[in-house]
């Protein structure tokens, strides 16, 4: 799966002075120096220097003025890779890759592009000679690098950047596809293939763009039995080859010029992924002829860097799972699209604290008799999917009371008892509203919630005084409380806002502050010429959310004119 050779010689002997075939030149690069010279923006060199000279054995007659596609970089894939260079370059950014080859096909070079500020578009070209095995603490810094994050794709990037070119020149990363999707154990057998997900891939001497075409990030693949990586998953002992196996080599081959890229890698070395006694994948390592050929020391050193890298993409792989369990239970818990009576517009907004995507808070609007609706925000104590848990049975119990149209004191009072006598139920507050579109007017009860505010038509607010009642759910003795409805006037035009205290308190600042910012947020927002209910919504959420340290949950809602 890797890279061709950097240089390529002329098969032909120079010309000598007298018209005369010369005598070929004996040279021995110099490999203990950097190699350094000048192209301009097309790739054409404008400057061969003695170090260029003496690493690759040309002189400066015969290379200045020719495209260094056509001088040095004569194998597969290298006028992409060059193309892709000098686009950094003209960008103003330095670009590193590692390549084969030398004047006699026997080293490896890191090739830098740096571009210059004098003349303008020309490029500088360092050239360092990269011995083949790895460096002494090696693999302590690749592994230190490996598992920053809990993202499956960027943990395998960091295995592959670490792997190319300090130890190979060529890996590919591929993680069993069912423990992406159904978490059952990897089951590869020598006598069967598996289904697995390629992660990421680096070949040393290819421009990103041309390696992901051909090992594309994120393609689901059945390897065969006699794939090296499936061998390797399946026997949890590394595979090391002299050749690519018949049908990776027969994949790659349905692509452009993949075949060329192929046949230039002669060792292959493919470990499995284990993490906790399980495999949960395999990297395969590949070398050119530059590179020597997989010793079992490399072997060994490949081992240490697979178990690394199984466990950081065992721990992203776990850590996926859970936030797809929690989005699940998202969207198991909170309303889906409500039905809003034609007499109202209702916008609103949820956003969980932290890295949850779940929380306590929930609203709710039920439609009701006579073109009125229900709405419900509520708060258990708490984040994450404990609290959600018992929001989600709170707000089933709200909907269905809301649903039989109950009195708000009544509503109140069984929701009160429902929180009371759940074994995992820790306190929670709520307000319950129903809006009347053809009476221009509000009803509104108080389980120790924050009042609702009404924004103005004009820009200016008012808080709907009325009665806080107790928190739902407090102990014998405490409650239950008695909850009191107040009935309110709202014009068309005129706003309700909902809420939950998270979008207003924070350890650093009053709840009085809060309020203060809210109302002004809500006036400034909602006094925008042509601004949407929606959009007001969104606007309110992301200037309050600065500092919020709670799961934060807004309702707008309005009698249209």
């Amino acid at each position: 799966m890797l890279s061709p050779r950097l240089v390529q010689l002329p098969q032909t002997s120079p010309i000598a002075g007298d018209g005369k075939p010369a005598l070929p030149r004996r040279h021995e690069p110099d490999l203990a120096g950097l190699a350094t010279f000048i192209v301009d923006g097309g790739g054409r060199v404008t400057s061969w220097p003695a170090t260029a000279a003496g690493q690759f054995g040309l002189a400066a007659a015969e290379v200045t003025g020719r495209d260094v596609c056509d001088v040095l970089m004569t194998g597969p894939g290298q006028r992409d890779l060059v193309r892709h260079a000098l686009a950094e370059a003209a960008a103003g950014q330095i670009w590193s890759a590692t390549v084969a080859g030398g004047l006699l096909g026997d080293g490896r070079f890191a090739m830098r592009w740096e571009p210059l500020p004098m003349p303008s578009g020309h490029v500088l070209v360092i050239a360092q000679p990269l011995w083949p095995q790895p460096t002494p603490g090696w693999l302590t810094e690749a592994t230190a690098r490996i598992g920053s994050t809990l993202d499956l794709t960027r943990t395998a990037n960091e295995l592959a950047e670490a792997a190319v070119s300090g130890f190979a020149d060529g890996v590919v990363i591929y993680v069993a596809e069912r423990l992406l999707t159904g978490d059952e154990p990897a089951s590869a057998k020598a006598d069967q293939g598996t289904a697995v997900r390629r992660l990421a891939a680096r070949l040393s001497d290819q421009p990103p763009a041309v390696t992901n075409d051909l090992l594309r990030p994120g393609e689901v693949i059945v390897l065969g039995p006699d794939t090296h990586g499936c061998r390797a998953m399946a026997t949890a002992e590394p595979v090391v080859s002299s050749q690519l196996d018949q049908e990776s080599a027969e994949r790659f081959a349905r692509y452009r010029s993949a075949g060329e890229i192929t046949a230039s890698y002669t060792s292959f070395l493919a470990v499995p992924l284990i993490a906790r006694g399980m495999v949960v994948g395999c990297a395969v390592f590949s070398r050119v002829p530059a590179s020597p050929a997989f010793s079992p020391d490399d072997t060994t050193l490949a081992g240490e860097l697979a178990s690394r890298a199984a466990v950081g993409i065992d721990n992203a792989r776990l850590y996926n799972r859970e936030r797809r369990a929690a989005l699940a239970l998202q969207r198991g818990l909170l309303p889906g699209q409500p039905e809003v009576p034609s007499g109202l517009e209702v916008a609103h907004s949820y956003l969980p604290v932290g890295d949850n995507v779940v929380g306590g808070d929930w609203y709710d609007i039920v439609p009701q008799s006579g073109g009125r609706a229900a709405l419900i925000v509520g708060d258990a104590m708490g984040h994450g999917p404990e609290a959600a848990a018992v929001m989600g049975q709170l707000r089933t119990v709200a909907h269905t009371l809301a649903d039989l149209e109950l009195p708000p004191e009544q509503l109140l009072s069984k929701l009160d008892h429902t929180a009371a006598t759940m074994t995992t139920a820790p306190f929670a507050t709520c307000v319950y509203t129903t809006i009347d579109p053809a009476g221009n007017s509000i009803v509104a009860t108080l389980a120790g919630h924050l009042p609702p505010v009404v924004v103005l038509p004009g820009g200016g607010t008012r808080l709907l005084e009325l009665p806080t009642g107790l928190p739902l759910g407090l102990p014998p003795g405490i409650g239950p409380g008695s909850f009191k409805a107040t009935e309110f006037a709202l014009a068309p035009g005129e706003t309700l806002a909902l809420y939950t205290d998270g979008l207003v308190e924070s350890r650093t600042q009053p709840i009085d502050h809060g309020m203060a910012a809210l109302r002004e947020a809500l006036a400034e927002t909602l006094a925008k010429p042509g601004i949407t209910l929606n959009n007001a919504c969104q606007t309110v959420i992301q200037l309050m959310s600065e500092h919020g340290e709670d799961d934060i949950t807004l309702v707008l809602a309005r009698i249209r004119r």
